[in-house]
């Protein structure tokens, strides 16, 4: 694959699920800066991305859509966001078709720093088809895919995510190796928050 500057490179934050293991509302949960969980996890995309970055949110979602689009991050909503997170993903791609590569964040991983952002979208720049950070051996958030998987990223569904097309391209994959505890602490639980809180501070 050829290089592309990383302003055609686009962020992707999905912020559809309805945390039920959180108890609901998960996203708009206050971190102790203030900061909703999903809008810090958003700004770790923003601040590293020179070009589009926008967020998945379920359909009719009003209170974290106004919290996204307060902050000057667009949103798209998934209708069919109930089926899992590879439906979630598929309609980000779909709505920014015209990219030359999509870095996937999770909208429940707020502590990601913006320099391992930095370097997997300098990656994407630079030719890799797909690139994800590791820590401690173990692969994880955000991933970064280049253009020529678009078709295998809108054909996602169910909860899978991205985890399918990954593993069909293994070889292809830049690892970002990294000291970056964050890529790994998705918040699924209230535990998960204070486990996350307590290694990271106020992020």
């Amino acid at each position: 694959m050829s290089a592309h500057a990383s302003h055609d490179i686009v962020g992707i934050v999905l912020a559809a699920g309805r945390g039920r293991r959180f108890g609901g509302d998960k996203l708009r949960r206050a971190l102790p800066d203030g900061t909703p969980i999903g809008l810090a996890s958003a700004r770790a995309l923003r601040a590293a991305l020179p070009g589009r970055v926008l967020a998945v949110v379920r359909f009719g979602e009003t209170n974290l859509r106004g919290e996204f689009e307060a902050d000057g991050i667009e949103c798209v909503e998934c209708a069919d966001a109930d089926s899992g997170m590879g439906a979630s993903l598929a309609s980000g791609v779909r709505a920014t078709d015209d990219a030359a590569g999509w870095l996937i964040a999770l909208g429940d991983m707020p502590f990601v720093r913006t320099e391992t952002v930095a370097a997997i979208t300098a990656a994407l720049a630079g030719g890799a088809r797909i690139a994800a950070p590791v820590h401690a051996g173990r692969r994880g958030h955000p991933v970064g895919f280049s253009a020529d998987l678009r078709d295998e990223l809108l054909a996602l569904g169910g909860d899978e995510g991205a985890r399918s097309v990954v593993a069909r391209h293994r070889r292809d994959l830049v690892p970002i190796h990294c000291d970056d505890a964050g890529v790994l602490a998705d918040i699924d639980t209230p535990a998960d928050l204070a486990t996350a809180l307590a290694m990271h501070g106020a992020g």
